[in-house]
């Protein structure tokens, strides 16, 4: 169910009305791979894998740049978020925002040195009460016009509810500064990227074929079974690496690093970040495969969260099951679990994997 919302177009003084569900839009300035952001990011995530940071590793794998981590996509999204946020999606209560699932679909690795043009589309907005339920998808496609990467965020959105004088405070005391934008506008003065192309009622740009490319996992397709379980793995947050991981993902929401913002909102301390949690069980799995260009398809909803208190280390369990196999593929699916101080961190995670 479409909603009415008036945007700026870049570059025309008039504004316009369209139906927010079905449209597509470019962000107008491409993504730079930086290798040092990739380094940086696989350590954000604590995703150890040696071709994540040296070129000779990434060369054995096939590939002539470090490979970014499974869901280095989130970094690149960030830009098109904000833009649709601050631009589109103009009727709700930032503050009230719920990620609820993520999925990262894989046709191409993401490499440092990669130039990546976004799309986005809203697919759906559903009504429930007072909230919306709106489906993102997005396409990042690579300088050599290949789509590497088809993905979609759900999140869950607050309508016309009233902010309160707290959460202001937050907003003008906690929160990084940022330059004010009229509501329901562009900024005039906004830099390359956060000014979104409308592009109509369109479908994304869709991958012509996956990568080809062997993998060269640990375990061999030959030696799976259904049932089989991943040897378990424990990883550690502190509010250290919280920091970290909202600078260098761009995610500065200050529940992740403030408890006066955490108990505002509900909470009982800091959190962490539910797309850090993915990101560490994506190097969880990663670990195991022995190949981070193995993952074809990597999907979560969010069910809990990560309390990280000021003076101790939290600590993240990860388990791991084969579901099902598919001979003709060499492919399997494979089930992840996590838990934090007996919470369940996932609705639902899921891997679909290639193996050697």
């Amino acid at each position: 169910m479409g909603r009415q919302q008036t945007m700026a177009r870049p570059g025309v003084e008039a504004v316009e009305t369209v139906q927010l569900a079905g449209q597509r839009f470019r962000v107008p300035d491409h993504y730079e791979v930086g290798r040092e952001k990739v380094r940086e990011f696989a350590r954000a995530v604590q995703n150890h894998h040696v071709a994540h940071q040296r070129e000779v590793a990434a060369r054995g794998l096939g590939y002539d740049g470090i490979i970014a981590p499974p869901t280095f996509a989130s970094v690149v999204g960030m830009t098109g978020t904000r833009a649709l946020l601050d631009s589109v999606l103009t009727d709700y209560d930032l503050s009230q925002f719920l990620q609820t699932d993520q999925v990262f679909e894989t046709y191409r690795p993401i490499l440092a040195g990669d130039r990546l043009d976004s799309e986005i589309l809203i697919e759906s907005i559903r009504q429930f009460g007072d909230n919306d339920f709106i489906v993102v998808r997005f396409a990042l496609i690579n300088q050599h016009g290949e789509v590497t990467i088809l993905g979609s965020t759900t999140i869950v959105a607050r309508r016309g509810a009233e902010v309160d004088a707290k959460l202001n405070d937050v907003v003008e005391n906690i929160m990084m500064q940022e330059r004010p934008t009229e509501s329901g506008t562009a900024r005039p003065d906004a830099p390359a990227g956060e000014v979104l192309i409308p592009l109509g009622v369109s479908p994304l740009t869709e991958p012509a074929v996956r990568a080809s490319a062997p993998v060269h996992t640990l375990p061999a397709f030959d030696q799976l079974t259904v049932g089989d379980e991943l040897p378990g793995d424990t990883f550690r947050l502190t509010r250290g690496d919280l920091a970290n991981y909202a600078g260098v993902s761009g995610d500065g929401n200050p529940i992740h690093f403030s408890d006066h913002a955490a108990h505002v909102v509900g909470l009982p301390t800091v959190v962490a970040h539910g797309m850090l949690t993915m990101g560490l069980a994506g190097g969880y799995l990663t670990s195991w495969l022995g190949d981070p260009t193995a993952i074809r398809k990597f999907s979560v909803r969010f069910a809990g969260f990560v309390p990280v208190a000021a003076d101790a280390a939290s600590a993240v369990d990860f388990t791991g099951r084969i579901r099902s196999i598919d001979p003709s593929t060499r492919t399997a699916t494979i089930v992840l679990g996590g838990t934090s101080e007996g919470r369940k961190l996932f609705g639902r995670a899921l891997a679909e994997v290639r193996f050697s």
